[in-house]
């Protein structure tokens, strides 16, 4: 199922981002630095505060356990502090505008 399809089935973006890592823990890799990319690069942000604080801390106590081709971007110490300023994989962009268009589809 590709994301247009997912988003499909919400009218909320934190509650799908939730129910993706719950299915699948390591996107929380993907999801921390795509909303970090959508926070700090954009300033717009793709889930709340909250939920971004909550994957820090996630991503943080299970860091050993986290297999993504993009955690090499991260550090234990970036997520322990709940933010991220480093160098964004070149997908971030291009992810973070297809949230957008396909959560926009669903809103409407």
């Amino acid at each position: 199922m590709d994301l247009t399809q997912f988003l499909d089935e919400y009218s909320d973006l934190d509650k799908c981002c939730m129910d993706i890592i719950d299915g699948n823990p390591n996107m929380m890799i993907p999801w921390y630095i795509m909303a970090a990319y959508a926070y700090y690069v954009e300033d717009n942000p793709i889930i709340s505060d909250q939920l971004f604080d909550k994957l820090a801390q996630r991503i943080y106590n299970k860091w050993d356990e986290l297999e993504h081709i993009h955690k090499k971007f991260l550090d234990k110490d970036i997520v322990k502090s709940g933010t991220y300023l480093g160098n964004y994989p070149s997908r971030a962009k291009g992810a973070v505008e297809q949230v957008r268009e396909s959560y926009a589809k669903t809103a409407a």
